[in-house]
Formats: C-alpha cells, structure tokens, sequence
C-alpha cells in the first residue's frame, strides 16, 4: 500500500482545516473566520481501498495559519506551522483565490519545499476570471503542480487527492482502519467548546480564548474557559448566562446523547504573553 504524511500551511482563513473535513467526509478540526483558529497540529487519517484509488493511508496534518506575530502565542503557533513542513512526503500550499496574493504567501511559499502541491482555494467564491489569474499569479512560486478547488462543495477535492496518492511511497499503516484523527476526546471537546465561543462572540474576543478540559469522566465534562480580562469574563458568560447556555447548548449536539457539559470561565491576565502559562496550556 502506500501511505505517507501530507501537511497543509497558509495564510490564516485561506481553508485549511476546511479542506481536511471536506477530504475526510467528518469534522476532525474546528472552523472559524477567527486568526489563531487552529493553534496546533490535527492529523487526520484517510484510509482508502483498492476500489476508491488505493490500498493507501494519507495522513493530514493541519497546521495553524502563518502570520505576523503580535503575542508569544503567535510566535509558537508560527514555529509549529513551521516545523510541520519538515518530515512529511508532501507539503500542500493553500492560497485564497478571491485574494490577491500578497507578502504573506511569498514568505511562505519560499519556505515549502519546490516540489510542494500549490492549491487555489475557495474557487466557489470566485469567478472563472479569478481562479485563472491566481493560479497564473502562484505560478511565480515556481512548485510542482497546482489545484483549484472548494473545500465548502467539495469541488477538484478527489483529483487533488488522487494526485497527493500517487506521491506518496509504499509504506505501512500508521494508523489503524477507522480511525480518522488523533486527537485525544479531552482535546476535542475543549476545541469544540473554543469554537462557539468564537462563532457566539463574535469579533469582541478574537484571540483571548484558551479552552481546557479539567474533568472528564463519562457523561460529566467540565471545560474550563480562560480570558485575559474581568471584562472578558462578562462577554463570555453573557446576560443571565446567555452566552455560556447558547455555546453549551450547540457542543452538547456534537457529542454523544447523554454528556453532561460544565463549563467555567477564569480569569488568566495575560496568558498569551506568558511562557509559563502558555508551557501548562500545551503551546
């Protein structure tokens, strides 16, 4: 069979994590417009048959958006986007096709490797006209070859998933059948709790959020929520609680019937700008 690791980096919202959910038919990674959304790297397993163009098992790394660092936050985000190029059989670039392509993906597309996969994402939004001066404009890169697609349709996903088979080298099963991301269930609700309060909050906490999980023993979960502010506490509980009721109430949907789902809000100040509190967060 052939097997291998494939990662995918990129400006922040081009459509990574997106992509990897689109690819693997299930949410493995959180989605938000927000910068910072995914803060670590998410594997995600995709197992195919003899019928569906392999025997083959790709594993997807996604990694946080490469940006501009404000935080110490930023900066390790950064490094572990970095860090993901190295070691894999096949680096995939992603770029917005309904913007232009700026500093940002210069600076990251001379760190891939030359025989990186240059993908044009989010042709669905974009005109004919568009998605063919992006790719001319990305041909500068001078990378192995180049994919239009739509994470959200779907559209151009299996060829470039064929192409990225055919680059991998014959090798083992990493993972075993069904299994479809590696991330622990602790780590899974705490992103899943991180990613409604960016969607209920809106622009008022963009990257003040850390989540947790303290407990966790079947049906009870009890996710710890920290902002950097007393000001923040108030956003994040809401009127009355509105805020808290409203989140708990779309995470509960995504787990299994039953969970029981606490959720705390502590004040950390300035947790993204401290090493020791970003050491016992896991950055």
């Amino acid at each position: 069979m052939r097997s291998g690791f494939v990662t995918f980096v990129g400006r922040p919202n081009v459509g990574k994590s997106t992509l990897l959910n689109q690819i693997l038919g299930e949410k493995v990674s959180i989605v938000s417009d927000k910068v910072q959304t995914t803060r670590s790297q998410i594997r995600g397993v995709l197992n195919l048959d003899e019928g569906s163009g392999g025997p083959a098992q790709v594993v997807f790394v996604d990694t946080p958006g490469i940006h501009k660092p404000r935080t110490p936050l930023g900066d390790r985000l950064n490094a572990t986007a970095s860090s993901a190029v190295r070691d894999v059989d096949v680096v995939c670039l992603l770029v917005d096709a309904t913007m232009p392509i700026g500093r940002g993906d210069r600076f990251i597309a001379q760190k891939v490797p030359r025989d990186a996969v240059l993908v044009v994402n989010k042709v669905d939004r974009a005109s004919p006209e568009q998605v063919l001066a992006q790719l001319s404009a990305a041909s500068e890169f001078g990378l192995e070859s180049y994919f239009p697609v739509s994470a959200r349709t779907g559209d151009g996903v299996d060829d470039l998933v064929k192409h990225l088979v055919s680059r991998l080298p014959e090798g083992p099963q990493y993972y075993p059948e069904g299994m479809t991301s590696d991330q622990p269930d602790a780590i899974w609700v705490a992103e899943l709790v991180r990613e409604q309060l960016l969607a209920v909050t809106r622009d008022e906490l963009p990257h003040s959020i850390a989540t947790r999980v303290t407990e966790l023993e079947w049906p009870y979960i009890r996710v710890e929520i920290m902002v950097e502010r007393d000001s923040q506490k108030g956003i994040v509980i809401g009127h009355k609680g509105a805020v808290l009721k409203e989140v708990g109430s779309k995470v509960r949907a995504q787990l299994r019937e039953g969970a029981y789902l606490e959720l705390q809000v502590v004040v950390r100040k300035d947790w993204q700008r401290r090493p020791a509190d970003l050491d016992d967060l896991g950055f």
